[in-house]
């Protein structure tokens, strides 16, 4: 990052340093701020983003973290963050009984993808980020597709330490997800 980069302007005219996020935060102290981000950003170490308040901040935290809603951020002037999962869009696949839902989770795990797993009053169902070809594959599978905006919180995988497909070309990164 150039160092013309690193700051931004601030309202009176002077310079201040951008707003640093680089660890996460566990403790009792209640959230400041809140930094809305998309399931493929809060898969990011190395983020430039905007807090809900306009303000601009650097996310730097360890390779492979993956921020979930809820979560908390130390700031590097001790201010606390809230990661919010923002809304978008997904496909949700609901299937006629439970073995059909397994044989439609089986087939989007085969093929690596993120997967939130999940029931409500209407029955279980799975979510995935929309992508047409894997909406049809479902449809094929005899599952009844929505198309939704909703935030996406996939599960965290078998291997959440470390196993993953590098090059794959599927940016899901399933395995790699800390715990729900």
């Amino acid at each position: 990052m150039a160092e013309s980069d690193s700051v931004i302007p601030a309202t009176s005219g002077a310079v201040r340093p951008m707003l640093l996020l680089e660890a996460l935060y566990d403790g009792p102290a209640a959230a400041s701020e809140r930094l809305e981000l998309d399931f493929s950003y809060r898969t990011k170490s190395r983020l430039r983003a905007k807090l809900a308040s306009g303000e601009e901040v650097g996310l730097f935290l360890p390779r492979g973290t993956i921020l979930r809603g809820g979560q908390k951020l130390a700031g590097g002037d001790g201010r606390i963050v809230e990661v919010v999962a923002a809304p978008e869009d997904l496909v949700e696949a609901r299937c006629a009984n439970p073995s059909a839902l397994a044989r439609a989770a089986y087939h989007l795990g085969n093929r690596h993808v993120a997967v939130e797993v999940g029931a409500d009053a209407a029955g279980d169902w799975l979510r995935i980020q929309a992508d047409h070809v894997l909406e049809g594959m479902l449809v094929g599978l005899g599952a009844t597709v929505t198309a939704l905006r909703a935030p996406f919180e996939p599960e965290a995988g078998a291997y959440a330490h470390g196993h993953q497909h590098p090059g794959d070309g599927s940016g899901a990164r399933i395995h790699m997800m800390g715990g729900r």
